[in-house]
């Protein structure tokens, strides 16, 4: 098969177009032909070197979505041609959290093309319990765009952050898949959102999602305006998953007892506070890392019923891996970048 593909770890000129054999199933493993796989920091990440021991040559990319086409002898309840997704977060299926759902605080979570092979590639294989069947509602390309992001934002929204209806949520990157993703479910559950933005056509695209305000970090100080937005109260919850740069301007414009839900760090992992705002204030912070099988099929049903949906921003050839990370890398996306296979 072909597949897109590093040997050592360095910068994007590591991305290479390749022959590589098609993963062999086990009996309980499905074997899917990748239709479209979307991007997201981690693939970069995982580029660049995260510390951590890689099958060589690695294929990166943990979004993919598919038809099915074979699966192990023990598999009943597939077929060959079937529309599928691969959930991105791997659990190891047995421990106490994988079986209440809570996969991702399983000891030996993993995520899809990370330690694993992933979906830069024309087949990825899986267990047949991360194997979720979609309808025909949505394009390949769209399907891709939808397990990480929305997982993870309604992860931290919904079963951490506890999002109530009539609460104010501050939104960072409009722009990004998680922060489009994030705009719809605050909105689903009721709240009122203030999202952030770092040019016009992303503070659109968040107005489009049904934020209330948005607020070009570029030229105003979003503390400031997410002050004046609320009557001096503050929002209830933020959702950060830029770092560094955003944590002290978020704890300045939060409401007393108020909630922050992270998941990244992509501007840097050291981040600086004053500790004593956390206990006058009662600001609680809550660090989340993508979500479980329940939460998965939670966001699954509300796709399937049209009540979210995912922002595909452009479609690249597999070939064009590198040309798709720079992208990333540039902030150019209003959603979700995604290589068509």
């Amino acid at each position: 098969m072909k597949a897109v593909i590093f040997d050592e770890h360095g910068g994007l000129e590591k991305l290479q177009l390749a022959d590589m054999s098609t993963p062999v199933v086990n009996p309980k493993e499905v074997l899917v032909r990748v239709r479209a796989c979307a991007l997201n920091h981690l693939d970069i990440w995982v580029r660049q070197g995260l510390g951590i021991p890689l099958e060589m040559p690695h294929i990166g990319g943990s979004d993919i979505a598919g038809e099915v086409a074979a699966v192990g002898a023990s598999v009943r309840d597939l077929k060959p041609g079937q529309r599928v997704i691969i959930a991105p977060g791997i659990g190891c299926g047995r421990c106490e959290q994988c079986t209440s759902g809570n996969d991702s605080q399983c000891a030996q979570f993993d995520v899809v093309g990370m330690r694993r092979q992933g979906g830069y590639a024309e087949f990825a294989k899986a267990h047949v319990k991360d194997i979720h069947p979609v309808s025909e509602r949505l394009s390949f390309e769209e399907w891709a765009s939808i397990p990480l992001v929305f997982l993870t934002a309604w992860h931290m929204l919904v079963t951490r952050g506890r999002i109530a209806p009539g609460e104010t949520v501050l939104v960072h990157a409009a722009g990004s898949g998680i922060g489009s993703a994030a705009i719809q479910i605050a909105k689903l559950c009721g709240a009122r959102v203030l999202a952030t933005g770092g040019s016009e056509e992303k503070l659109d695209l968040a107005r489009r999602l049904g934020a209330d305000a948005a607020i070009n970090y570029t030229k105003e100080d979003f503390a400031g305006r997410v002050w004046a937005e609320t009557g001096k109260r503050g929002a209830d919850l933020v959702f950060e998953h830029i770092g560094v740069e955003n944590w002290q301007k978020n704890f300045r414009c939060m409401a007393r007892g108020a909630r922050m839900v992270f998941c990244g760090a992509t501007a840097g992992p050291q981040a600086q506070l004053d500790i004593r705002l956390l206990y006058v204030k009662q600001f609680s912070v809550l660090g989340c890392y993508m979500g479980g099988k329940r939460e998965l099929f939670d966001v699954l049903k509300l796709i399937e019923a049209g009540k979210l949906r995912p922002v595909v921003d452009q479609v690249f050839p597999l070939a064009d891996a590198a040309a798709a990370q720079q992208r990333m890398l540039d902030r150019k996306n209003l959603g979700k970048i995604v290589l068509r296979v």
